[in-house]
């Protein structure tokens, strides 16, 4: 079991090159033929942001800032930022082994690869939309400062978190196809528990309230939304939540393991079913 455990760290390091030439074509092919081709991967998201504000921040709230005073488009910002890399790279690293089929059945290719070049081609997205958010901060007058550094910290901390699940959900879908389908109703319902389009200190006017919060935070893409609203917001470092740090590397350790298990168990029936 520990020799499984470290393979796949080993394989991706061995496979470096490969994976970032793959990373960068599978950016590229994934709007070819669109005249705009690429720059469609970064107006979805932008028109996104812009309808949640002016539904959430406009329309229902007349422009309200959130529970601390932060302007609501900043506060929806900082968390749907993180969110959208989630969601992209969990649907389309979930995808990874059914799109590349014709590498799977390839004996000589190391297929362990390939949820990783999903990533790292969302990611590319993901980096350009965390410079657009520290330019909007800029904007309203919140200017880069030391904590911004951590959001390096939590970027790497999102992207092993993907990976780990990535793994189980993406070797699950070659046997049960419906896995695609629970993994975007999970999406829909993770979104509002996260939470990231509402403020959670809004529970604390309720009697129930801190219960439901203490619940929530179980939710390990918490750790990440959180992260990142300290950094732009609350200007705290990671180490100042000690249990919520703890959690989340127990959490994503134990994540890891499973998924390794789960993906070593079923590689080798892959060719079979696709």
């Amino acid at each position: 079991m520990l020799k499984d455990l470290c393979t796949l760290p080993s394989d991706l390091y061995r496979n470096r090159r490969l994976v970032k030439k793959m990373a960068k074509n599978d950016l590229k092919s994934r709007f070819a033929g669109s005249y705009f081709g690429t720059i469609w991967a970064f107006i979805q998201p932008i028109v996104t942001i812009l309808v949640y504000y002016f539904v959430f921040g406009i329309a229902m709230r007349g422009g309200a800032a959130s529970g601390d005073g932060t302007p609501f488009v900043l506060y929806l910002v900082s968390g749907i930022v993180p969110w959208m890399y989630f969601q992209e790279g969990l649907i389309t690293g979930t995808n990874s082994f059914l799109e590349y089929s014709y590498l799977v059945k390839k004996v000589v290719f190391d297929i362990s690869v390939l949820p990783v070049v999903k990533l790292l081609s969302a990611l590319v997205i993901h980096l350009f939309f965390v410079a657009f958010a520290m330019i909007l901060f800029a904007c309203y007058g919140y200017y880069p400062n030391i904590y911004y550094l951590e959001i390096l910290y939590y970027m790497i901390c999102l992207f092993l978190l993907i990976l780990a699940i990535v793994y189980t959900t993406s070797s699950v879908i070659v046997f049960f196809r419906d896995m695609g389908q629970i993994v975007s109703i999970l999406l829909q319902i993770g979104v509002w528990m996260t939470p990231v389009m509402w403020d959670l200190s809004f529970l604390n006017g309720y009697s129930w309230g801190s219960t439901v919060m203490r619940i929530l935070k179980l939710n390990p893409f918490y750790y990440i939304v959180h992260g990142y609203r300290n950094a732009f917001i609350e200007q705290r470092w990671f180490w100042e939540d000690k249990l919520l740090t703890v959690y989340f590397w127990a959490f994503l350790i134990v994540c890891y393991v499973f998924s390794t298990w789960v993906f070593n168990r079923l590689k080798g029936h892959f060719a079979d079913v696709l």
